[in-house]
């Protein structure tokens, strides 16, 4: 099987899984009411992906030449990054601007981990290698929807995994059996799982040889028993396309992930134990992902400068002078971002085994500029829209005969914005930044992939610093 069609992805998630929300038991997660929403977002990658119009950009040629999603295949140098960027850029546009990080998140521990495994097949003779080979060639003969969680519940921050009160803050292996590991533990804010085909886990930190049972990771069917999904409702807003233009039918579902002692075969372990390679892979992981991660921010700064410009003209401000200098800073963050994303894909370093990486350096410089600006820009937009954003008339408003002639008559706006047109744009821009979505889109601009530290640190850690000292040192006439 390749390439499924959205029908066979939803029906492949009527599969028994247990799912929780607001306190009870989820039956079928396609037909839930809220729930259901995040299925149909996410089943527009394999919509996408039938779309002849847009083969060339969403599929590959494998080396049997069937035609198989682009997301899997392993990225040889630019030009296989740039397409990925180019692609992911496209999924959230047909998202109208939510990420659909059904098969993004999966494939960029695939790529990480071939890389990880590669070095331990190297230096252990570890098995971890071919088990990833054929995990990975499951997974795009499958076409699956693969769900990552990594961010460990932690407990006490300061202390390490063997270190907590509580043993099952971070996941751990707590039996080895023949024929596999039994596992134990959650894992926090894990996006899109409740619509995945599987479950894919791994660390989240450095580990030292007393975690050497934290040390682990594996991949599950989603229904496994033992596996349990807690839905976040933060993401929720109603179902009215008018107040909610995006969220009504766009969104991302996280999920407390608890792992209760579930059993997993070796075939679907590649990390058992060997705690140094636990910050490797985690480490390797979020290389990848921050560049899918800069790569979906572009489509969404988008909508944000599309949304302050017809605000503008709707208030019929747009050629005011501070509206302009706001919007010219809008478009340089944005362009700031693509830049520094086509440069990361540019300047990749090449591992073993012929896996290109984003520059990490450029990568998260990228990310943390995003995220440090994103407050910053959500202001400007909403300065230029008004208060209008959440002081508006309820959509019944518009319709009903004792109110509906005040709406038409007192607020509509330049000539050519109608009552209703003008709210429409207001309705985006709240539905964007200032509704509980928007909440969630401010804590994920900073959060998501990462946080602003953790870029920071990675920044200094991979950036060629002995280059500018020397440099520096020589320019001094040090030691002269």
């Amino acid at each position: 099987m390749a390439l499924r069609t959205p029908e066979q992805y939803v029906e492949s998630l009527r599969d028994g899984r247990t799912v929780y929300y607001r306190g009870e038991r989820v039956a079928d997660v396609t037909e839930h009411p809220e729930l259901g929403s995040a299925v149909r977002h996410a089943a527009l990658e394999y919509a996408s992906a039938q779309d002849p119009a847009h083969a060339d950009l969403t599929t590959y040629p494998d080396a049997a030449g069937t035609r198989q999603s682009r997301y899997w295949k392993l990225p040889e140098g630019p030009d296989d990054l740039l397409r990925r960027h180019a692609l992911i850029d496209h999924g959230t546009r047909v998202g109208h601007g939510v990420f659909l990080i059904i098969k993004e998140i999966g494939s960029d521990f695939l790529f990480a981990h071939t890389i990880v495994s590669h070095q331990m097949q190297e230096a252990l003779k570890a098995p971890y290698f071919e088990r990833l080979r054929a995990y990975h060639r499951h997974v795009e003969q499958h076409d699956l929807a693969v769900a990552v969680a990594q961010t460990d519940v932690k407990g006490d921050r300061a202390l390490g995994p063997s270190e907590q009160e509580h043993p099952d803050y971070y996941v751990r292996v707590v039996d080895r059996q023949k024929d596999g590991i039994v596992v134990r533990g959650a894992k926090a804010h894990t996006t899109s799982s409740v619509a995945a085909n599987e479950l894919v886990c791994i660390p989240t930190r450095a580990m030292t040889e007393a975690d050497r049972d934290y040390a682990v990771a594996f991949a599950v069917p989603m229904n496994t028993k033992g596996v349990k999904l807690i839905a976040s409702p933060f993401s929720m807003t109603g179902p009215s396309r008018f107040h909610h233009p995006v969220s009504a039918e766009h969104k991302m579902v996280e999920t407390l992930t608890v792992l209760d002692d579930v059993f997993v075969p070796w075939d679907r372990v590649f990390l058992c134990g060997e705690s140094p390679y636990a910050g490797a892979l985690a480490l390797g992981f979020v290389q990848f992902h921050r560049f899918t991660a800069v790569s979906y921010k572009i489509p969404h700064i988008d909508l944000m400068i599309g949304s302050a410009m017809l605000a503008a003209e709707a208030n019929g401000i747009e050629k005011a002078g501070h509206v302009r200098e706001k919007l010219s800073r809008l478009i340089a963050w944005r362009e700031t971002v693509r830049g520094l994303t086509a440069a990361a894909a540019y300047e990749c370093r090449r591992m073993a085994p012929g896996v290109a990486v984003p520059n990490p350096v450029t990568t998260n410089i990228a990310k943390q500029y995003f995220a440090e600006q994103y407050h910053v820009m959500a202001q400007k937009v909403q300065d230029i829209a008004g208060g209008l954003l959440v002081t508006g008339p309820a959509e019944e408003d518009l319709t009903a005969p004792e109110t509906k002639g005040y709406v038409e008559r007192y607020l509509g706006g330049k000539k050519g914005f109608g009552a209703t047109n003008r709210l429409r744009i207001m309705n985006l821009i709240r539905d964007l930044l200032a509704s509980d979505f928007g909440g969630y889109n401010e804590v994920l601009s900073i959060h998501a992939e990462g946080s602003l530290e953790a870029q920071k640190l990675t920044i200094l850690r991979e950036f060629d610093a002995a280059k500018s000292r020397g440099f520096a040192a020589q320019c001094a006439n040090l030691g002269a």
